[in-house]
C-alpha cells in the first residue's frame, strides 16, 4: 500500500489535497496539522463521514484511507529524523517510507498576519529547514514544496513598475528583495529544494501560486471576505487600501491540477508559476461580486489597513509551453462558486 504525507493538511490548500488524493487514488493519506490555523477534518469532510480514533490517530472514510494526526509538523519531523520507524512504533502504522510528500505546514494568515507579526511568520524558516533535512534522509519518492508569489522581488510589483512576473525574475545569483519574512522564507525554501535535488538526488517540485481562492477559504483572506460582504449586501462596501491594488486570482481546483501535473514533469527543485496571468484589482473584484448580488454600493476605502505590494500577477507562458496547462475556471466562474457558498452560509 502506498502512503502519502501532507503536512499542514487541515489548512485551506492541504485539506483540498487530502480530498483530491482520496478521490483520485487508492492510496492512504496521512495528514498532520496542529490546528493552529487549520480546522479539524470533521468540519470540512462531508457530513456523516465515518471516523474512529486509535493510538492517537483519527481514521476517516469507509476505507479509512484518510488518517489525521494532530501534531506540530516540526515535532513529527524531529521524531522521524531520530527514528525511521517512529510511525510504526508509536502509532502501529506499517509505514517506513512515503510515496508523495506535500509540505503545506506554514505560519500563514493573510496580509494582516504577514505585516502584523513578521517574526512569527519567520518561523517558517525553521519548519522548512527541518523538513528538508528529513527529506534528504528519508528520500520519499516525490516532494512538493509550495513556495509563493511573495518570493518575487517587490520592486517589480510597484504601481509604476508592475510587470507580469516570470519564473526567471527570481535569480539566486542576483537577488531581489521578496515580500516581508514570508517571502524570504519561501525563497529560502526554494533554495533548499534545489539543494535537495542536486546534492541528495531527491525529486522535488516547487510551485509559486499567486492568489489562490476557493469556496472553503476562511475570512482572513480577501476573496471570501468580499464575497460575504456582497452576500449581505453591505453598503457602504469596505475595501482595504484604495482597492486599486491588483492580484492574480486562481481557483484551488486549478492550483491542484497544475501542481499534480508539474510533479509528473519537474524533479530538479525548479519552480513554476500557478496563476491565471490576469491582473484584477480589488475594486474590479468587488464589481464582480456585487453584480452577482445585483446592487451597486458606495465604496469605503480603509487606508489604514495593510495592503502589501501594489500589483502582483504571473506570466504563464513557461507553464503553458512546458506543461500545456491553462486554468479551466474563469474568474467569473470561480467567484460565482464562492459567492453561492457565501449566500448559503451568511444569509
Amino acid at each position: 500500500m502506498k502512503y502519502h504525507l501532507i503536512t499542514g493538511g487541515c489548512g485551506f490548500v492541504g485539506r483540498n489535497f487530502v480530498k483530491r488524493l482520496h478521490s483520485t487514488t487508492n492510496d492512504t493519506i496521512l495528514f498532520i496539522d496542529d490546528l493552529s490555523v487549520g480546522t479539524h477534518p470533521s468540519t470540512w469532510l462531508p457530513e456523516g463521514t465515518p471516523s474512529r480514533s486509535e493510538n492517537g490517530l483519527e481514521f476517516f472514510g469507509n476505507d479509512e484511507r484518510m488518517i489525521f494526526l494532530k501534531q506540530d509538523a516540526r515535532y513529527f519531523i524531529r521524531e522521524m529524523l531520530d527514528d525511521q520507524e517512529y510511525i510504526k512504533k508509536t502509532y502501529d502504522l506499517d509505514v517506513t517510507s512515503f510515496e508523495d510528500v506535500f509540505h503545506f505546514a506554514a505560519i500563514v494568515g493573510g496580509r494582516a498576519k504577514i505585516d502584523g507579526d513578521p517574526m512569527m511568520v519567520a518561523l517558517d524558516l525553521s519548519i522548512d529547514a527541518e523538513f528538508f533535512l528529513w527529506v534528504c534522509r528519508q528520500k520519499p519518492t516525490r516532494v512538493l514544496y509550495p513556495s509563493s508569489s511573495a518570493a518575487y522581488p517587490v520592486d517589480l510589483q510597484t504601481e509604476s513598475d508592475a510587470i507580469a512576473l516570470s519564473e526567471s525574475d527570481i535569480n539566486f545569483k542576483k537577488m531581489g528583495q521578496p515580500d516581508m519574512t514570508y517571502g524570504w522564507s519561501k525563497l529560502t525554501g526554494e533554495y533548499l529544494a534545489s539543494i535537495a535535488a542536486e546534492y541528495y538526488d531527491v525529486s522535488v517540485t516547487c510551485i509559486r501560486p499567486f492568489s489562490g481562492y476557493g469556496e472553503d477559504q476562511d475570512l482572513s483572506y480577501p476573496v471570501p471576505a468580499i464575497a460575504r460582504r456582497a452576500a449581505l449586501k453591505e453598503n457602504p462596501f469596505e475595501v482595504w487600501g484604495t482597492g486599486k491594488q491588483g492580484r492574480d486570482f486562481v481557483h484551488i481546483d486549478d492550483v491542484m491540477d497544475c501542481t499534480l501535473l508539474a510533479m509528473d514533469h519537474i524533479t530538479d527543485g525548479s519552480a513554476i508559476n500557478i496563476g491565471s496571468g490576469r491582473l484584477t484589482t480589488f475594486l474590479e473584484l468587488i464589481k464582480v461580486f456585487t453584480s452577482f448580488a445585483d446592487y451597486t454600493p458606495e465604496i469605503k476605502t480603509l487606508l489604514d489597513k495593510p495592503v502589501g505590494v501594489h500589483s502582483r500577477y504571473g506570466k504563464m507562458d513557461y507553464v503553458k509551453e512546458r506543461l500545456g496547462w491553462e486554468p479551466k475556471l474563469s474568474l467569473e466562474e470561480g467567484m460565482r462558486r464562492v459567492y453561492d457558498v457565501a449566500v448559503k452560509k451568511y444569509t
